[in-house]
């Protein structure tokens, strides 16, 4: 299955995604403030699009595919962990 194709049909096939509508979906134990200083410490690994580089007021939001990235990596790490726990062999 294709994550960047079921948030495209989720999206309604929006490139960039508002940061507020991210943060509703997939981070709704963070506030978008908390969001955005784990995102400038590094802790969360997703880069944030400015629609107006110039413009601290700008609209911020996070491309399709840099969404469907994040997802797969932390779909990936979760299945590696699985497998860990439960005595299977990883590969490295």
């Amino acid at each position: 299955m294709n994550t960047a194709f079921l948030l495209m049909a989720q999206y309604n096939a929006m490139a960039v995604i508002p940061l507020d509508q991210v943060v509703k979906d997939y981070f709704p134990h963070l506030g978008t403030q908390k969001f955005l200083r784990k995102i400038a410490t590094g802790e969360i690994r997703l880069p944030l699009t400015r629609i107006e580089p110039n413009s601290q007021k700008g609209a911020k939001g996070v491309h399709l595919t840099d969404l469907a990235t994040y997802i797969d990596a932390q779909r990936a790490a979760g299945v590696k962990e699985s497998k860990q726990l439960n005595g299977e062999r990883v590969q490295q």
